[in-house]
């Protein structure tokens, strides 16, 4: 390994020197196990001559394979990025050369350059509405394609991974405090037995995949104005397999560890619209270990890093080890779900609303959003923004719709999720019809709350006539015609919808508390 490392040093020099690269300025980059050069268009990783647990570079052999699986397990995240592997040889003058002719001596992964002030966790201050969609939208795309592999090896590491941070928690008792690591060891073992049997049976159902394995914000770039994942696990396939709700896991963990509460029920929300599966639904009653997992993994390696730093330097590394623990300590004790429905005339604010007071709704990220616009679309094999004919908004569809707007509601709630259903709910039966839904989920120690929000006409047609790209078809000769319903004994609490959203939502939390 020694004979290695010298070796390696002369690449990493001669990768170091503008005249290697046509005399463009070159920035070096060095992490515990690569070197990467970015020099113009272009970034070449080099993978570092080292050894540890988790992987073993030592050898070039080792360093060519370690390469090539980058390329094959990030290329169909980012094949914008992911050029090739590339030879760094000896030429038979004896110089080195990047994809020559000669023997090689170090390989290379050549990637397109990328702005790197355009990582998400640069941005994470500028992740609005609109771009926590489109990232909910790119893991779901993601997961879609990416492998399905055998879930009981994932299953038992996770036990091994619990022993692991328990050991690194114990030996530093100066930022981890014991009664509160045997706090957090004991709720996550608990959890874990009671889980393990979904985990098992989402496994069957392929929800168990070789997926990206380090889906956190500085690992996904915006190019073209679009999120795209990079840097993926490839040196273990089994620390980059999970259940697809553990990889996306990390993603929500790390934007509500970051304080983007809003934008972590976005991505939620969107990634489980995308998905489409009702065994996803389900699979939320994992979400609380997973979250608290992912934290508690975050805390144990953010510690390790104070051994490679200055004493000078320890103190904001262990506030993040102290923060990331406790976050994982609230996530695996969630609070009980809540039953929320919200109705209205179209118009009168009930998605806006929704989409504001969902991540005021506990457990984390917030309650999962089911409307019934969206709903209907999907029934009916429709794209969500695409307008559908006045029959399919006859009293029989939209008998249909409520049945899955309730059913999705009562999976989410016995998964220990909190879930929001918005549609009109005008007619006293649809809103019997939740209040039965309620009552079902009584185990799982539910109360339904009903908001009916009220505006009048004109502020209902300024709004529907402001609408683009929504799922609602919902015009001015709707609202004008929604104005003669009967909409009978209204035995939910009434919001004025009037103002603007924030005003609104302020109503409704005065309302709920």
């Amino acid at each position: 390994m020694n004979d290695d490392v010298d070796s390696q040093e002369e690449v990493l020099s001669f990768l170091a020197d503008p005249a290697s690269h046509g005399g463009r300025q070159v920035q070096r980059i060095d992490t515990h196990a690569a070197s990467v050069f970015l020099a113009g268009d272009r970034a070449l990783k080099i993978k570092r001559a080292v050894r540890f647990p988790f992987l073993d570079y030592s050898t070039l052999g080792k360093r060519k394979q370690a390469c090539a699986a980058e390329l094959a397990v990030n290329a169909p995240y980012a094949p914008q990025i992911y050029r090739g592997v590339l030879p760094i040889t000896r030429e038979a003058d004896g110089r080195l050369a990047i994809g020559g002719n000669g023997t090689p001596v170090e390989w290379a992964v050549e990637m397109r350059r990328f702005d790197e002030t355009r990582t998400l966790d640069h941005l994470a201050g500028e992740i609005g509405e609109e771009l926590a969609d489109a990232l909910g939208f790119s893991v779901a795309a993601a997961h879609e394609q990416a492998p399905v592999v055998d879930a009981a090896p994932w299953i038992a590491a996770l036990e091994t991974y619990l022993d692991q941070n328990l050991e690194a928690f114990r030996e530093r008792p100066d930022l981890f405090e014991p009664e509160a690591v045997a706090a957090l060891d004991r709720e996550s073992r608990k959890t874990y037995a009671r889980i393990k049997p979904l985990l098992a049976a989402r496994g069957k159902l392929g929800r168990v995949r070789r997926g990206h394995g380090d889906l956190h914000l500085g690992n996904i770039v915006l190019i073209d104005e679009r999120p795209v994942l990079f840097d993926a696990i490839e040196f273990d396939p089994l620390i980059a397999t999970g259940d697809v709700l553990y990889d996306l896991a990390f993603l929500l963990m790390d934007l509500c560890e970051r304080g983007l509460a809003q934008a972590a029920n976005t991505v939620l929300n969107r990634y489980l619209i995308e998905t489409r599966r009702i065994d996803d639904l389900d699979g939320l009653a994992a979400l609380p270990f997973f979250l608290s997992h992912r934290a508690a993994i975050r805390a144990k390696v953010t510690a390790a890093r104070m051994q490679r730093v200055k004493a000078t330097e320890q103190a904001p590394i262990a506030r993040s080890a102290r923060a990331y623990f406790a976050f994982a300590r609230r996530a695996i004790e969630p609070p009980a779900p809540k039953f929320i429905a919200i109705g209205g005339l179209s118009g009168s604010g009930k998605t806006k609303l929704a989409r504001a007071l969902a991540p005021h709704i506990a457990p984390m990220p917030g309650a999962v959003i089911v409307r019934s616009d969206v709903e209907r679309k999907a029934l009916l094999g429709v794209a969500e923004t695409d307008k559908l004919p006045e029959e399919a908004y006859a009293p029989a569809v939209s008998e249909r719709v409520y049945a899955v707007l309730l059913d999705k509601a009562r999976r989410i709630l016995a998964a220990g999720h909190s879930a929001i259903v918005d549609a009109v709910f005008a007619r006293p039966q649809e809103r019997g019809a939740v209040a039965a839904a309620a009552a079902a989920a009584k185990s799982a120690n539910v109360r339904l709350r009903g908001l009916f929000l009220t505006a009048n006409l004109g502020t209902r047609l300024a709004r529907v006539g402001a609408r683009a790209r929504d799922a609602s078809d919902a015009d001015a000769r709707v609202a004008r015609a929604q104005e003669r319903y009967d909409l009978g004994a209204l035995d939910w609490t009434p919001i004025d919808a009037s103002g603007t959203v924030e005003e609104t939502l302020a109503r409704a939390r005065a309302a709920l508390d």
